[in-house]
């Protein structure tokens, strides 16, 4: 048994020599190759195996036969184990150089393509989150690009849409200064109503800039969802009535909710008259709010008669505003804009989808 111990000191202690002298090696050469670090490694296991055969080939007083036959063995297997190392390594820094080649060109704008037969696991599950990666990025690329057209078309718009009242107002304004306006009364209620749109046009897109600014501040109480609704109904009322649109909202549930009641109101406002506006004469607007798994859910259904399905994933992006035959004569497409930004503000999600005659935008809110 001391016998024993004995060699596995030596062993050890010859072993161990070798690991420090590797380790020190290693350090040296950590930013080379891969091909050189396993070369390395290799060496290091061959030469402790060797130190330690030799320190208990000498304490034991083998014969010098004996020792060159221990000594040979231990060089074929050094040269077996850096063959084998040398090839490893030159197999995954291959397919490393195909890994950042392919990384390059998603990097350049690209679609990552992952390149085939990954050696190791390590490899194939980087190519799988670089793969992941790139299809977020293309994905982001898309969104970006399909902003920015939404902001060109946004500005477009909106200079129109200013160029027409401004030029009304100038001419009415240069009517009343010659005293060529026959009935004053009658030019100045029409200033003033130019005036109170282009001003709403003018706070929505202050509005929607805070929304996107990450700006904006909500009071969040607590309050009845049936009471909101019922303020919002309130409000366009006069407006449903002029349109000869009938307003329903006898499905409401008196669930609570904690929202920053202001801007949900905006936020009913905007939908119930975006759904008033889009209604035919004698159609129907109906409000309805229950309790679902996923929270509250509020929703406003008009008879808009739908809105195509390619443009349904639009709906709420800035300055869209559908189809010339349903754009209204005001607004600039930043009403349903301002309702998907409030209500994600609230830790919520709007949505959109055809029903029979018509369309019907749906909120979720985080059940109080």
């Amino acid at each position: 048994m001391k016998d024993v111990l004995l060699i596995a000191l030596f062993a050890f202690l010859g072993a161990a020599a070798a690991g420090l002298l590797g380790a020190g090696v290693l350090r040296l050469l950590r930013h080379r190759s891969l091909v050189v670090s396993l070369s390395v490694v290799a060496g290091v296991a061959v030469t402790a195996m060797l130190a330690g055969t030799l320190t208990v080939a000498r304490a034991m007083f083998l014969s010098s036969h004996d020792l060159y036959v221990v000594t040979t063995v231990v060089a074929m297997a050094a040269l077996v184990s850096l063959a084998t190392a040398v090839l490893l390594g030159r197999w995954v820094a291959a397919h490393s150089r195909e890994l950042t080649l392919a990384t390059r060109s998603f990097g350049d704008g690209g679609i990552f393509a992952a390149p085939a037969g990954q050696p190791t696991a390590e490899l194939a599950e980087l190519a799988r989150e670089l793969a992941a990666t790139s299809a977020k990025l293309d994905s982001s690329r898309e969104r970006e690009r399909a902003l920015e057209a939404s902001r060109r078309e946004l500005v477009a718009w909106i200079s129109h849409d200013l160029r027409t009242p401004l030029a009304g107002l100038r001419a009415m304004a240069e009517a009343l200064e010659d005293g060529m306006a026959a009935d004053s009364g009658r030019y100045l209620r029409q200033i003033r109503t130019e005036v109170e749109r282009m001003n709403g046009m003018v706070g929505d897109l202050f509005e929607l800039s805070r929304i996107q600014a990450g700006s904006l501040t909500l009071t969040p109480v607590r309050i009845s969802l049936y009471d909101l609704v019922g303020d919002a109904l309130a409000g366009v009322d006069p407006l449903a009535r002029e349109h000869g649109v009938r307003l329903i909202g006898d499905r409401i549930d008196e669930v609570p909710v904690v929202v920053d009641g202001k801007e949900m109101s905006r936020v009913l406002g905007n939908l119930l008259i975006n759904a008033i506006r889009r209604t035919p004469p004698d159609g129907t607007v109906a409000v309805a709010a229950h309790r679902s798994d996923g929270g509250v859910v509020l929703s406003v259904t008009d008879g808009c008669g739908g809105i195509p399905e390619e443009d349904l994933p639009r709906v709420f992006d800035t300055g869209w505003r559908g189809s010339h035959a349903r754009t209204p004569p005001a607004g600039a497409g930043l009403g349903l804009a301002i309702v998907r930004g409030i209500v994600e503000a609230h830790a919520g999600r709007a949505e959109v989808r055809n029903v029979q005659g018509g369309c019907c935008f749906s909120v979720t809110l985080p059940a109080a």
